[in-house]
């Protein structure tokens, strides 16, 4: 019962983390429209493994103007 419960609370953790890094990808300003549009659908397509690659490869900060 405990290793369901914790299979579920994985899962939910991963689909939390996916959804964060599709929103802060398609809301970042360090990124190009088609940059954008690329990432999103890998994030998508590949979830939670895409949302990772992203979070370590992808993600920049708002470029200082």
């Amino acid at each position: 019962m405990e290793f369901i419960l914790g299979l579920y609370l994985l899962a939910l953790l991963l689909g939390v983390f996916s959804m964060w890094m599709l929103v802060d990808c398609a809301t970042s300003r360090g990124l190009g429209g088609t940059q954008k549009i690329v990432w999103v659908l890998i994030i998508l397509f590949t979830s939670p493994i895409g949302a990772v690659i992203y979070f370590l490869a992808g993600r920049r900060s708002a470029p200082v103007t």
